[in-house]
């Protein structure tokens, strides 16, 4: 089995947008914090204001925009995301600023 173990800290801790019995929790790496490449901590797609002179600025920019590229309305850069069922979340007992741990692990698949 293949697995990789990444530390993190949480971030920010959201309800859901739609109201739904869920959080949804923002990560950044401690690279990235000791980096101090972090972004302000936004709301699970809040939107962002972007100004445009012309057409053509916002034409030429959407894509961007649309992506994070450009801190629009994309994930910040940086950041990771889960999204916790309420009953697991209160069984974590997570609060900002919390290191956690996340294990991804690959089942190692033989002959097909």
């Amino acid at each position: 089995m293949l697995v990789m173990k990444k530390e993190f800290v949480v971030k920010s801790i959201d309800s859901a947008p739609d109201g739904a019995p869920y959080v949804i929790i923002s990560l950044s790496s401690l690279k990235e914090l000791k980096e101090g490449n972090q972004n302000p901590p936004a709301a699970f797609g809040a939107p962002k204001v972007m100004g445009f002179s012309n057409m053509n600025d916002m034409m030429k920019d959407l894509s961007k925009m649309m992506s994070g590229g450009g801190g629009g309305m994309g994930m910040p850069s940086g950041i990771t995301q889960l999204k916790l069922e309420m009953h697991e979340y209160k069984e974590m007992g997570l609060s900002v600023g919390d290191k956690v741990f996340l294990e991804l692990s690959k089942a190692e698949t033989l002959g097909v």
